[in-house]
Parts: structure tokens; sequence; C-alpha cells
């Protein structure tokens, strides 16, 4: 197992750190790259390799990531599960919104696209073989989003949590790296039995687009809400239901985890703006209820994940 390193644009001249942050994907994850619409560009990375698991961390600004096509001797997947921020994958002729919590796998034998807003990822790399045996379906299931909602899926973000943790421990331990990948395997095909959709009709997928896009821009308002997207989607209610039912979660849960995901990047980027400004810039209307939500999700109070 090779150590975890860090990398960082800390240090990094702002017209530089692109370049930098390019050349440090291609060296992880040959023909990746990177496009920021931004000059205040900022990310970090943590690398690690655990038995044949290719393992990266990477945290960033909103940016547009690529890869080009990869050719190897052995058929390879990629796993991308979405920690924090939400993300648009490409791949072929398939487009995968995700939120927190989901995980999407692809090929990186075909070239593939992601918009990113600010966001945290775990991303997997690892033969194709050892999942397809313990999940023959597995092509059906590239490409599709895997809710994050489901007990199997939540297992697995955690093992992968965990495993990153444990990691910068250092063990080297062979039997106990073949251990780790046969783990690994174990949990991804439970959680894509658990978490697999059907893809949506192409009329669904664009009205998914649209209401995650009014979600985004109006998260400052404390009235979005289930009636309100409907409102502007010239839905029904049980339509916008169904759309986020399809995604494993409701529009009421969606709506709070982006605006807790939203204050957790305001809280990192804005060390002058108050915890209460933050709350009602992003439509909460009561402090408290938005300390106890931020706490509920990511296991500390927002003073003490500024302070981190």
């Amino acid at each position: 197992m090779t150590a975890v390193q860090k990398f960082a644009t800390d240090g990094i001249a702002p017209p530089e750190r692109l370049a930098f942050w390019n050349e440090l994907v291609d060296r992880v994850y040959s023909g990746t790259y990177v496009k920021s619409a931004t000059e205040d560009f900022t990310g970090e990375m943590w690398t690690w390799q655990v038995g044949d698991l290719a393992m990266i961390r990477p945290r960033s600004t909103a940016s547009f990531v690529g890869r080009d096509p990869r050719y190897t001797d052995d058929e390879r997947l990629i796993l991308h599960l979405q920690c924090r921020g939400s993300s648009l994958h490409r791949q072929g002729r398939t487009e995968t919104a995700l939120g927190a919590g989901d995980f999407v796998i692809g090929s990186p034998h075909e070239a593939y696209a992601i918009d990113l807003a600010a966001h945290e990822l775990l991303v997997v790399e690892f033969p194709r073989a050892p999942l397809a045996e313990r999940f023959p379906g597995i092509d059906d299931a590239l490409r599709q989003r895997m809710s994050g909602a489901t007990p199997g899926a939540r297992v697995f973000h955690d093992f992968l949590l965990s495993l990153w943790r444990q990691s910068q421990q250092g063990f080297a331990d062979t039997d106990w790296q073949e251990g780790v990948s046969q783990v690994f395997y174990d949990l991804v095909a439970l959680a894509i039995r658990g978490a697999a959709k059907p893809d949506a009709p192409m009329a669904d997928s664009a009205l998914r687009r649209r209401v995650l896009g009014i979600v985004e821009a109006q998260l400052a308002d404390p009235a979005l809400r289930t009636l309100s997207l409907a409102s502007a989607c010239n839905a029904s209610v049980r339509t916008i239901q169904n759309l986020f039912a399809g995604m494993g979660t409701t529009p009421s849960a969606y709506i709070l985890e982006r605006r807790l995901a939203r204050a957790a990047e305001r809280l990192s980027a804005a060390p002058g703006a108050s915890i209460t400004e933050i709350a009602f810039e992003l439509g909460f209307n009561d402090s408290a209820y938005f300390a106890r939500a931020f706490r509920q999700r990511f296991g500390v109070p927002p003073r003490e994940w500024r302070r981190k």
C-alpha cells in the first residue's frame, strides 16, 4: 500500500494553480484535465493505493473535469462518490446528476466529463473482473446514478471514509490489503443492488436538470418547497415528488442537503461572515435549527467546522 499523499494549491500563485492542478490529476489518473471558469480556483487532494484500488479524495471550487480514453491490458472501472456538493456526469449519451452521497460507475476506456459545483469526492479506479463476478449485470449499471440514501450505499460510503482514515496509518500488510479489496468489491456490489435505478425518460432527465437548477438558484428563498418548484416548472406536485423519489430522496430533504452543503462551503470561504448571517443567506429562518441540522449532517457544529 502506498502512503497517503496530500497535494494542495496553497502556496501556489493564483495564475499558476490550474496548471499545477492539471499536472497533478494527469499524473494520478492519466488523461484527466480540469478547467475552471474563474481565476480563484483552489483545491486539495489526497491520493493512495490499497492493493488494486487506486484512490483519491479531491475537493475544489467549481470546475469542469474531463478525461480522455485510457487503454490498458486489463479492463477497469472508475467510481465517483459525491461526498459534498453536486455534479453532472456525461459519458457517451448518458447524463447522470449526483447529489451528496450518490455515486456512479463508469469506464476509463471511454471519454467522460463532469461539471462540478464546489465539491468533495471519493474516486476509486479498479479492475472490472472482481466486481463483475459479484454483480454479473454490471454493464447495465454503468453510468447510472446510484442513490446514496439506501442502507447499502451508506455502509459503502462509511467504509470508504474509514479506509481513508486507516490508510493514513500506513498499513502495508499484504493480507490486509487483499482483505480490504475483497470487502470493497462485496460492498460496492451490495450498494449497486440496493441503489440502482432504471434510466429516466429523456423528458424526466430534462425536468430534473431544470428542477435542480431552480433549487441551486433559489436556496436563499425560505419559501422554496415542493409547491414552488411545481409552479416554476408548470408541473404537478406529484410529478416533482416522483422526480425526487427517483433520486432516492424528497424535495425537502434535497433542499436541506443543498443548503447545508452550501453553508459548509460558505463557512470556510467567508470567515468574516457570522454563522447567523450565513444561515439567513441560505434560507434558514431559525439559526438554532440551522445549527442542529448542520451538526446532524456533518457531525460538528458550524463554529467547529469553521475552525477546522
